[in-house]
């Protein structure tokens, strides 16, 4: 008996990894993420939704019909008028096709249900983000929504997002309610007119963390959202922390220095080298900067550019500060690591 069970474990432990590995290796590079459900009672209808209209005690004009591209239900039953659906919801275009029905059926009862939600293509994000998602759109969302589905931005982020549009914005919405439906869905109707298909936004991630609403703008289905990746500057030398940085936010040579540790005792601080690529040609500029200077405020401190190369050089061992530095240790009894550099 023992041993079948340890069979049966081990056997369903192999389907756990399996699955598991499957799970990790298999999917796409873009997950399908979806926000929440309580939008789908907002939802507004358009061309490609599917309905499913029943007629109680009326049999013959129960039916599934397909919102048009023209925004109207138009295949109903001894309904020769299309009701038009277009950015109404359920219970608007329910009262709709019930009054259509009152000139044949002494108090109709109608309900419209919304099988599959077609008119709206999802969203879609990636760049420096955890997870690249297409996200659908049964709401409307905001772009700190999207970013949250996506699981947020990464730290290779450059600060700024780009929203490109791929679609007109359908329903121009302001609140669900009866007073401003009717609005909405005459502002929609004159958005249309003008095409901004192709338009390229611009955001800032650090204006987003403010909270105000014109930069967390609503993203329409279809929108392709990025969240531009910073290009990498580098720091080696006589710093704690040599490593590759990203520019963001302006980044400069006093904040890279800072980012990596802070420079080392013996540091030549006063001539910091910075390596630039040169525009259209191989090499590069060997720039040098006091970065003392930059620290005390009595030089302006320098913006780094995509792949700068900043080398903090240690002082030569027989400079007086490196001479300092050794009568120093000597006295408290503690040398630490002192730099082989021979100077030229």
């Amino acid at each position: 008996m023992r041993n079948k069970l340890l069979i049966l474990f081990a056997v369903f432990a192999a389907l756990g990894v399996t699955a598991l590995a499957q799970t990790q290796s298999g999917g796409a590079d873009f997950q399908s993420s979806t926000v929440d459900n309580q939008g789908i009672r907002r939802y507004r209808m358009g061309a490609g939704d599917i309905l499913d209209v029943r007629v109680f005690g009326q049999p013959d004009l129960t039916s599934t019909v397909e919102v048009d591209e023209d925004g109207n239900i138009s295949s109903l039953p001894f309904i020769e008028d299309p009701i038009p659906a277009k950015c109404k919801n359920e219970k608007e275009v329910q009262k709709l096709i019930t009054d259509a029905y009152s000139k044949y059926i002494l108090k109709p009862r109608v309900s419209v249900r919304i099988t599959e939600r077609r008119s709206r293509p999802p969203a879609i994000v990636f760049g420096a983000v955890r997870l690249p998602s297409r996200v659908s759109m049964n709401r409307r969302l905001r772009l700190h929504e999207v970013l949250v589905t996506a699981g947020g931005v990464t730290q290779n982020a450059n600060g700024t997002i780009d929203v490109l549009h791929t679609e007109n914005e359908m329903c121009v919405e302001t609140e669900d309610t009866p007073t401003t439906v009717a609005v909405a869905s005459t502002v929609a109707a004159n958005h249309s007119k003008e095409s901004d298909i192709g338009k390229l936004e611009s955001f800032k991630i650090i204006d987003l963390k403010g909270g105000s609403a014109e930069n967390n703008p609503f993203i329409r289905p279809g929108d392709i959202v990025i969240v531009n990746e910073g290009e990498p500057v580098f720091i080696t030398g006589a710093v704690f922390q040599p490593r590759e940085l990203v520019i963001k936010d302006q980044l400069t040579l006093g904040r890279a220095i800072a980012m990596a540790g802070g420079a080392q005792k013996l540091a030549n601080t006063s001539q910091v080298h910075i390596y630039r690529k040169k525009d259209g040609k191989i090499g590069s500029d060997d720039l040098k900067y006091d970065y003392d200077a930059i620290r005390k405020g009595k030089a302006p401190d320098v913006l780094l550019q995509a792949y700068d190369i900043i080398d903090v050089r240690p002082v030569g061992t027989f400079s007086p500060k490196s001479l300092g530095e050794i009568l120093k240790g000597l006295g408290t009894g503690s040398l630490g690591t002192l730099p082989m550099r021979i100077p030229f």
